[in-house]
């Protein structure tokens, strides 16, 4: 790769390490469940990018690429934890001085129940902001079923939220 085009890909990685951290640090604490350890998935992830920005062919975005190396990376620190940790949802709240809203541990609560897919799905739409086609992309799946997935993570959360109110 030339020196201007690797520049330049440093440059985008760096641009969306500083622009997204928090939406990645969010995701990579659905699955190790624990804030502190989706901070070092998503560091080993972004270090394992940079060593590996060489084999980048641009046949795809470099988000995308770069989501599923963080979902790996976090996939990986899951695996080697000891301990089996219950899932946290990660607030969007940076500087932790926001009030919980109310109700949102349970909600917490049935969103850490899904099936880690599901959950990803979920994360990824709505913490990342990305649409299905990148989800699917970043999954290795199809969008149908990440329309799939996305359905029946809001139908179960909205059956488990009648069923907790009443």
């Amino acid at each position: 790769m030339p020196q201007s085009e690797d520049t330049q890909l440093l440059a985008e990685i760096e641009s969306l390490y500083r622009d997204r951290f928090a939406d990645f640090v969010a995701v990579a604490a659905s699955i190790v469940g624990e804030r502190e350890a989706a901070r070092d998935a998503v560091q080993d992830a972004f270090a394992s990018v940079v060593r590996a920005r060489g084999g980048f062919r641009r046949s795809g975005p470099l988000e995308a690429w770069i989501w599923r190396v963080v979902i790996n990376a976090a996939r990986k620190r899951k695996q080697r934890s000891a301990r089996d940790m219950p899932m946290e949802i990660a607030h969007s709240s940076t500087n932790g001085t926001a009030p919980e809203p109310k109700g949102a541990s349970e909600l917490a609560a049935l969103v850490a129940a899904l099936p880690e897919r599901q959950r990803l799905m979920l994360f990824l739409r709505h913490y990342a902001d990305l649409d299905y086609r990148e989800i699917a992309r970043i999954l290795g799946v199809t969008t149908g079923t990440v329309s799939a997935g996305l359905h029946a993570a809001h139908a179960t959360l909205r059956r488990s939220l009648i069923e907790v109110r009443t």
